[in-house]
């Protein structure tokens, strides 16, 4: 019989076009539950709109849309506290399980996610259909590798990639989804990654514009590329979406926090405030319902006054973080990628005003408000950029918004600002979930060496890998080497690790350090 650690190094050799496959019926299936998520999701969210009009046409109605609203707070708060894994974005549950410290039932969480996600964003609150897709694709993922009865590896492979076609069915976005497994996800490059997360997106994007068709998730009308002489007024925007990410981050914890301090609310009781908070914001500012997908078309399309912009951002800042910090399933990309919106239509009527900028370019700064604002919270720029071109179909803006975009991230960065989703990964394992890994089990990791790295020219016997890992094999280019002591690690090369899975976390963070 042969021994957990050579099959699963067998397996590493031998499973390149099978999990392609096998991504591609993640793909099938992420892709009809995800789309069928999003099509509930609009139209909930359009009858919560009726029902908040009808309340103001009929005030009887208030008492009695409360009780319904607190009865379905109730009803999500029970449903996240019999699975924390379902509780928030989902994406960051998404990572902590590819390295190892978190673990979920699949169906499950499918079931739950789906099933509070509807209630809650149909309820009207100030949260996304991203960060549940990701998770409900990441958990389809998970499925199709348990009925195949793969290994760990092939599973976490799965998983990626059904994250990957979650995020492509959600906002039609295909190279987006795959981008964000490599850059977010996984923080580095693999070729086996690339193309089994891609093919899952490609047929997920399929599904999605089969079914809810083919226009770009925000369709601007006819877009101008900005002249170079304006880019000044770029890079000064970049700086203030640097700023103004700081901001979202720390406020997104500090709402945790608020929330956690009050003790008399348990874990049932949180989303009743929220789903409250919706009622009153339904009543008194509607603009702010939702992930706010017709909010940055209504930006695109009318004439607001800076004062009114002004205020529909503060409510949907402020309300977005009493949505997520109550724990409530839903996501924040759509609601900051429509703060970033609002940010960049202000700053253009601002300058416009003050400067005399060419009002026909402020729908330019809309798109750029959203791609800097993401990049400077998720610190993921190349997912940034890739994701509102596909999601705005503004090919022509590509420089622009790569330009806000690295402006944003490289400025953030100056001001220690860390990515959201590493943040609320870091809260979730503080918690201490009682997790158990099976101690017997083994995984590969493949990590790639960077030009600048620490190692790149060494010998391996002279390099002090991490504890409880044995490289097992070299990848260069398409040749792999059996690795020996004399030999020499090159930049570009590829490293595959064997690894105790219970140590897993531990392996993947020193290996980051060392490289």
């Amino acid at each position: 019989m042969k021994s957990n650690t050579v099959n699963t190094i067998e397996v590493w050799y031998n499973f390149k076009i099978k999990i392609i496959l096998k991504s591609m019926l993640v793909g099938i299936f992420a892709g009809f539950i995800t789309v069928f998520y999003r099509y509930l999701l609009e139209k909930s969210l359009i009858a919560a709109h009726f029902i908040y009009s009808m309340e103001l046409k009929n005030f009887w109605l208030i008492p009695v849309f409360t009780v319904v609203l607190i009865t379905a707070g109730y009803v999500v708060g029970c449903i996240v506290q019999s699975d924390s894994m379902v509780a928030g974005s989902g994406i960051p549950q998404v990572e902590g399980i590819l390295i190892g410290k978190l673990r979920m039932n699949w169906y499950k969480v499918i079931l739950k996610k789906f099933m509070a996600g509807v209630i809650a964003i149909g309820a009207g609150l100030s949260l996304g259909r991203e960060g549940p897709s990701i998770q409900i694709g990441a958990a389809v993922g998970q499925g199709i590798g348990r009925l195949f009865k793969g290994t760990d590896l092939e599973e976490k492979f799965l998983i990626t990639s059904g994250a990957s076609a979650g995020l492509a069915a959600a906002f039609n976005a295909p190279l987006a989804g795959c981008i964000f497994a490599l850059e977010e996800i996984h923080k580095n490059f693999s070729s086996k990654i690339l193309i089994s997360a891609f093919s899952a997106s490609i047929i997920s994007d399929f599904i999605a514009k089969q079914l809810l068709g083919m226009s770009p998730v925000f369709n601007f009308n006819y877009i101008k590329v900005m002249p170079l002489k304006n880019y000044s007024y770029i890079v000064l925007f970049g700086i203030i979406l640097a700023l103004c990410g700081v901001l979202f981050n720390k406020a997104l914890l500090k709402s945790q926090d608020i929330y956690n301090s009050k003790k008399w609310l348990t874990v049932k009781r949180k989303p009743i405030i929220a789903f409250l908070i919706a009622g009153v914001m339904g009543l008194v500012l509607p603009q702010v319902l939702g992930g706010g997908h017709d909010l940055v078309s209504a930006l695109a399309n009318s004439n607001m006054t800076i004062q009114m912009m002004i205020v529909i951002l503060v409510g949907k800042f402020l309300f977005t973080m009493s949505s997520y910090g109550s724990g409530t399933p839903g996501g924040i990309f759509l609601p900051l990628l429509v703060i970033g919106a609002l940010i960049g239509s202000i700053y253009g009527n601002i300058i416009h005003v003050a400067f005399g900028f060419n009002s026909q370019y402020i729908n330019n700064l809309i798109i750029l408000g959203m791609a800097g604002y993401f990049s400077s919270v998720v610190k993921s720029p190349i997912t940034g950029i890739v994701l509102i071109t596909e999601m705005t179909g503004a090919f022509t803006n590509l420089l622009s918004v790569s330009v806000v975009s690295i402006v944003a991230y490289i400025f953030s960065d100056m001001l220690n600002s860390k990515p959201v989703y590493e943040l609320l990964l870091g809260r979730i394992l503080n918690k201490n979930t009682g997790c158990k890994i099976e101690d017997n089990k083994k995984t590969i990791v493949e990590t790639v060496v960077h030009i600048n790295s620490d190692i790149c020219g060494k010998k391996i016997k002279n390099v002090t890998f991490p504890p409880h890992c044995l490289i097992v094999a070299l990848k260069r280019g398409e040749k792999e080497i059996i690795p020996k002591g004399d030999t020499v690690i090159w930049a570009g090369d590829y490293l595959i690790i064997l690894i105790d899975k219970s140590y897993e976390a531990e392996v993947r963070k020193s290996l980051y350090e060392l490289d």
